[in-house]
């Protein structure tokens, strides 16, 4: 049996600070006050539920409600997180006025990658594909380098190759991949999930 690498998402319990992994894609950050709030628009179905439950296990109650057709398509739901001051210094860390990028030195482990797979992840033949947020380019290339440090470097592809979205492809890519964000969530659609065999096109 290998052993469990240390950045995994099963290494260690989840964090509330582990919620940047969704900014990392289309997610956003919102600021009210003294508080913040993560909000993420997804195509519905087992990711709402995953998504769901992973907040559940962070101890935060997610709201919920139907989300705009023109982003997501029909059947798309809006999942957020309350309302918090613990978010604050997130939402400051990552946004300079509208616009969204990570913080100098920004790093991605498991249970942040698990995270961005849970919202924008998706299986291609031979690959795996990370959205990211279609007007936050000046995220891109650091969310990029973030990629690379993991050890999973992914090819960006703009919007006219059905990106913007960042493409991991090879054996040994997807196996680091897999490792790092552990098993799927019960439920989910494994055809989203990231797996060896993805890399021979199964």
């Amino acid at each position: 049996m290998s052993q469990m690498s240390l950045f995994s998402a099963g290494a260690r319990e989840p964090q509330l600070a582990d919620l940047d992994g969704l900014l990392a894609g289309s997610d956003q950050v919102v600021r009210r006050g003294g508080e913040a709030r993560v909000s993420v628009v997804v195509a519905g179905g087992w990711r709402v539920t995953a998504l769901a439950s992973e907040l559940a296990a962070l101890g935060l109650e997610p709201e919920l409600e139907d989300g705009d057709p023109d982003e997501r398509g029909p059947g798309s739901v809006a999942v957020r997180t309350p309302w918090l001051t613990e978010l604050r210094p997130l939402a400051d860390a990552w946004t300079r006025g509208a616009v969204k990028s990570p913080p100098a030195g920004w790093e991605l482990d498991g249970p942040r990658l698990r995270w961005w797979c849970l919202a924008d992840g998706r299986v291609a033949p031979a690959m795996y594909t990370l959205a990211l947020g279609p007007h936050d380019h000046q995220a891109w290339a650091p969310v990029g380098a973030a990629l690379a440090g993991a050890g999973v470097p992914g090819l960006l592809v703009g919007p006219r190759a059905d990106g913007p979205a960042y493409r991991i492809v090879g054996q040994r890519r997807l196996n680091r991949l897999r490792e790092l964000v552990g098993d799927p969530p019960a439920g989910a659609d494994a055809a989203h999930w990231p797996a060896a065999d993805y890399a021979r096109g199964a």
